[in-house]
């Protein structure tokens, strides 16, 4: 074996079997299609069914990919979603709790309901899903190569967001916290949690601060690095933390941000 070769099986995931929810646009398609194109059999889920079927057949022209529609902002729709995966697949090597809302409003009219929302979908969904598939992460979980938990956090639960966004900032630094705390009481049982903390990536969640050409513009005067991430940096961290590369880390939060978060 070549030391190429070597560095290829490190970052492999060639025939490992991922979940990725709200994996039909934005980051979880960008990760989604990252991983499919890497070789592993993914499935996807998000709230519009109809759109994750299409994505789906869409990626599997690079490889295997398996739509299930599905709103997990509630634990029903967490038990439907991990009762279909777990009919199919007896062993689970990656789960990326992607799905995730966002709402902005002006302080003195931010709404009860969206706290509720954000925290059902941004933390209660990523609790009950992870909770819901330990089976088949523990069945696929060895002290040499862990099953793997991937988060998507929000550089916003890092630093204070410029925009209004309250009930988002909390709920994404609440699954900070309950990422480190899986990661703390899974760790003895082989299975790894770490956060993906994005900053500005095209996604429906940012669509209304780069939808424009001044918001763009904004944005990018804000990122020290001066420009937007690419999806093939975001797919690019993902497969990282799901590959034999990252066997020993857990509990991290990358802000993967172009140093949005220096900002303090």
């Amino acid at each position: 074996m070549t030391a190429t070769d070597t560095l290829r099986d490190l970052f492999s995931i060639e025939g490992k079997v991922a979940v990725v929810t709200g994996g039909s646009r934005g980051i979880g398609l960008m990760i989604a299609r990252g991983f499919v194109q890497a070789g592993a059999r993914v499935y996807i889920s998000s709230r519009r069914g109809d759109v994750c079927e299409q994505v789906a057949a869409e990626l599997s022209e690079y490889g295997e990919c398996i739509p299930f529609g599905q709103d997990l902002s509630t634990v029903e729709g967490a038990e439907r979603l991990a009762a279909f995966v777990a009919e199919r697949e007896p062993k689970l090597d990656i789960l990326v709790n992607n799905a995730g809302a966002l709402w902005d409003a002006p302080l003195e009219e931010y709404p009860d309901s969206a706290f509720d929302k954000m925290w059902n979908i941004n933390v209660k969904g990523v609790f009950h899903l992870t909770r819901l598939l330990l089976p088949q992460l523990r069945a696929a979980a060895t002290l040499e190569n862990p099953a793997r938990v991937i988060v998507v956090g929000s550089a916003d639960a890092i630093k204070v967001p410029e925009w209004e966004t309250y009930g988002y900032s909390a709920s994404k630094a609440g699954v900070h916290m309950l990422s480190r705390h899986l990661a703390h009481r899974l760790a003895a049982e082989h299975i790894t949690v770490n956060v993906i903390s994005p900053g500005a990536f095209e996604s429906k969640i940012t669509s209304g601060i780069l939808g424009t050409d001044e918001g763009r513009q904004e944005m990018i005067d804000y990122v020290p690095l001066h420009r937007i991430g690419t999806p093939e940096e975001m797919a690019g961290t993902a497969i990282y933390l799901a590959s034999r590369a990252s066997g020993y880390l857990t509990g991290a939060i990358i802000p993967i941000d172009g140093g949005m978060t220096t900002h303090g």
